[in-house]
């Protein structure tokens, strides 16, 4: 499989990336806040997925955090722990990604608003284990919608009339990254590629949302203050605001305070 991607349309995300992120400290920042994510996701699961570390977790998924807090009552969380765990277990095969995740997935209603879950699926197996998961999640690519980054990218004069016959399959995340990470290195990036390649895909994406995003995107990615807040929402690095609340909401639409 090799996917159709765009030279000149990598080209002006990488440069857009590193001009607006050399303003807030450089893409390195942004690096080693992915970094402390992952390796916070790494010692939940190792810890145990208990309410208090889902909960964490959770406000640091940026299209999870306001739709799931029916699953954090008590009369819920059990199945929902139940639920990732069974996701989590067996995750050194990587084989059996797209098996676990449908499993997932069809363990919540099938309706719009739990379409939520598979970006949660994919963000744990992600940071969790980011050398054997690439990122999953909808925005990177959803084929029943037609939209995400891959399309964004992808080459072809008339996208917007196009429908991309790509599976969102592991399989395919996977070749995106391969390739993602094949371009970072012609432009000279060797370490932290795989990261490298997150921050890439989130601008891709921040870009599409400030051009286009309609109101589903902007109730969870609000206008911009600065031009890489787009960036750092899609991938969770502001998960506790300023006055130290949590970004994930109660049933009520407040901010959850986690004890």
């Amino acid at each position: 499989m090799q996917l159709e991607l765009s030279g000149p349309k990598l080209k002006l995300a990488l440069e857009s990336l590193l001009t607006r992120a050399e303003e807030q400290g450089g893409v390195e920042a942004y690096i080693e806040a992915l970094r402390i994510k992952s390796a916070l996701f790494g010692d939940a699961v190792a810890e145990g997925l208990d309410l208090r570390n889902l909960k964490i977790l959770c406000a640091h998924m940026a299209t999870v955090r306001r739709r799931a807090g029916a699953y954090f009552l008590p009369e819920s969380f059990g199945g929902f722990k139940e639920r990732v765990e069974a996701l989590l277990s067996g995750r050194e095969d990587a084989s059996t990604a797209d098996e676990r995740i449908a499993r997932f997935c069809a363990a919540f209603p099938g309706d719009r608003e739990h379409r939520w879950v598979r970006d949660l699926a994919a963000e744990l197996l992600h940071f969790a284990d980011p050398e054997r998961y690439p990122l999953t999640t909808r925005w990177v690519w959803d084929n029943r919608t037609n939209t995400g980054v891959i399309r964004e990218i992808w080459h072809a004069e008339d996208i917007d009339h196009i429908r991309l016959e790509v599976p969102d399959t592991y399989a395919t995340f996977l070749q995106l990254r391969q390739e993602l990470a094949e371009y970072l290195a012609a432009n000279g990036v060797f370490r932290d590629v795989l990261f490298y390649v997150d921050v890439l895909c989130a601008q891709v994406y921040a870009g599409y949302i400030g051009e286009r995003g309609g109101s589903y995107l902007r109730a969870d990615f609000a206008t911009a203050e600065d031009p890489m807040l787009h960036t750092r929402r899609i991938l969770g690095l502001d998960g506790v605001n300023p006055n130290g609340k949590s970004r994930l909401k109660a049933l009520d639409g407040r901010a959850e305070v986690i004890q």
